[in-house]
């Protein structure tokens, strides 16, 4: 895909004003969510106020946590056979997920009064957080891109995936059998259905890592993907909504120090929690088919790094060099290598993702 054929001319906003348009537009999202199921702030229970109060602390929390990590010399390492354009970027604080992935969590467990579903996915973003703190903590010590190997990284989200499908099939053994879809309609799958959740739950935490790799571009859509979620969930679980509108207003907030020029990573730390915690939420209120649809830019990114690899395995000569599909993968380094900007790419995909939302608001 050619950059001229989807090149937005001389057009690139600032992260600055992508910030404003993104906290406007997911505002008044909120507001006419709430106003249109007739939730009030005085009843507790919205998607505005959590969305905001999250926002603010994570922004505020910012200011001294960025400057600590620059203190404590979390720099990132970048890779050297990424964009060039990235090198200049060595040295920026990573591992931002540890100040506002706690926010969202503790925010939404207070508020829910710790109620049992909001304990359980809150208990995997975090499973997840930790998992990509290793693999930070890792890249620091090695000085290098690369952190716990790719097996052990997989062998534990799996086993979080797993132990929380045990407790779910514990405790609601036979409410989640089939997969829901619009209008009312299902598809019996069984203990099939188990096989499923841990494949999704093990995909999105990937797939939003796979994202995580332009400034403000995982946590711009991650913002955007959990509050969709959070107002499919809100007719049949308030306290899934306050957790998704939390997470929300973290990564919002995060977004206020992560924008281009970013001052600070979200790391594994904070793209693995993404993707637990939008699985977990939609596995536990069987919510699949609009957890697909709103992850859709996140199924993309994944989608061509295995298309990258699969094509370049395919197409390896007696040399054992292959041919590329793209000029780099994911997609949004492709982009990034066809001249587009980064806040340029960054708006497309905020833009796509909130017509995704919008579609899946429009089916349920």
């Amino acid at each position: 895909m050619e950059a001229k054929l989807i090149y937005l001319g001389e057009v690139k906003p600032s992260g600055s004003i992508l910030l404003v348009l993104l906290s406007v537009g997911l505002s008044l999202a909120a507001l006419m969510l709430d106003w249109i199921a007739n939730r009030s702030l005085g009843q507790g229970f919205s998607l505005i106020l959590p969305l905001w109060i999250c926002a603010l602390l994570s922004a505020g929390l910012g200011y001294w946590a960025v400057p600590l990590l620059q203190k404590l010399k979390m720099g990132q390492f970048i890779r050297e056979d990424g964009p060039q354009a990235h090198l200049q970027k060595a040295g920026t604080p990573t591992m931002g997920g540890v100040f506002f992935v706690p926010v969202g969590v503790v925010v939404s467990l207070l508020w829910s009064k710790f109620a049992s579903d909001v304990v359980a996915v809150s208990l995997v973003t975090v499973a997840y957080a930790a998992i990509g703190w290793v693999d930070d903590w890792q890249i620091l010590l090695k000085r290098s891109n690369k952190g716990i190997s790719p097996k052990m990284k997989l062998a534990l989200q799996i086993g979080v995936a797993v132990l929380f499908c045990l407790w779910l099939f514990w405790t609601q053994p036979e409410s989640i059998t089939t997969i829901g879809l619009p209008w009312g309609l299902a598809i019996p799958l069984g203990l099939l259905f188990w096989l499923l959740a841990g494949f999704v739950l093990v995909a999105e935490s990937n797939a939003t890592n796979l994202t995580d790799g332009l400034d403000g571009l995982a946590a711009g859509t991650g913002t955007l993907a959990l509050l969709g979620l959070g107002a499919i969930v809100a007719p049949t679980s308030t306290n899934l909504m306050l957790f998704c509108a939390c997470m929300s207003g973290s990564y919002l907030g995060f977004l206020v120090h992560n924008r281009n020029p970013a001052r600070v990573f979200m790391g594994d730390t904070g793209s693995l929690a993404l993707g637990g915690a939008l699985a977990a939420v939609g596995v536990l209120s069987n919510t699949l088919w609009a957890l697909f649809i709103i992850s859709g830019i996140f199924f993309v990114e994944s989608l061509s790094v295995i298309a990258q690899v699969s094509y370049y395995k395919a197409t390896k000569g007696p040399d054992g060099i292959g041919k590329r599909l793209l000029k780099m993968s994911p997609l949004h380094h492709h982009l990034e290598l066809s001249g587009w900007s980064e806040t340029q790419i960054a708006a497309v995909f905020y833009l796509i993702n909130g017509i995704l939302v919008g579609l899946c608001l429009f089916l349920r």
